[in-house]
């Protein structure tokens, strides 16, 4: 089992490390993209050295994409690299986990139309003009798409992360 994380600086942190914690203590091989090799530093000070740059990365080899939360979702988006991943990783049907600002990415990948998906409160316009059906819940599931709503509710994104990656369905 093999999960990416793409991640820049301005990560949320405790939506990094508690999913790659999660999968890591599950046995997954976990690889975090960045667009650049450099250390990369969370909200609140934590840091992290990515595995790879994004355009290294190629989605079909991972069962699973991360997108956490924080303004990295925002220097994630003016990405083409990262753009691609997420548009790949939905198009192909494959399994994404975004919580909080996470979505942004995948607003930009056009690929939230006529999905039900949460968000932080503070781009549920964005999604919803992004074409998709908007929901005030800690965690929405819906196919393999799976969204959290923020850091308060990460115990319960974990967990239906790990179902979706067992592919239990709901």
């Amino acid at each position: 089992m093999k999960a990416l994380i793409l991640v820049a600086d301005g990560f949320e942190d405790l939506s990094l490390f508690l999913p790659w914690y999660r999968l890591r203590e599950a046995g997954a091989e976990v690889r975090l993209a960045s667009p650049r090799m450099h250390v990369l530093a969370g909200e609140h000070g934590y840091r992290v050295e990515p595995d790879a740059t994004i355009h290294e990365v190629n989605p079909a080899e991972f069962d699973l994409l991360v997108i956490p939360d924080g303004s990295c979702g925002e220097r994630l988006r003016v990405r083409e690299e990262a753009v691609d991943v997420a548009r790949t990783f939905m198009q192909d049907g494959g399994r994404v986990a975004a919580v909080g600002h996470g979505p942004q990415l995948l607003i930009s990948a056009g690929a939230l139309d006529g999905r039900r998906v949460t968000c932080s409160p503070g781009i549920r316009d964005d999604v919803r003009a992004a074409g998709a059906v908007y929901q005030d819940e800690a965690v929405v599931r819906d196919g393999t798409l799976l969204t959290g709503r923020g850091p308060a509710d990460l115990p319960a994104f974990a967990a239906a992360m790990m179902r979706l990656l067992a592919g239990v369905t709901v």
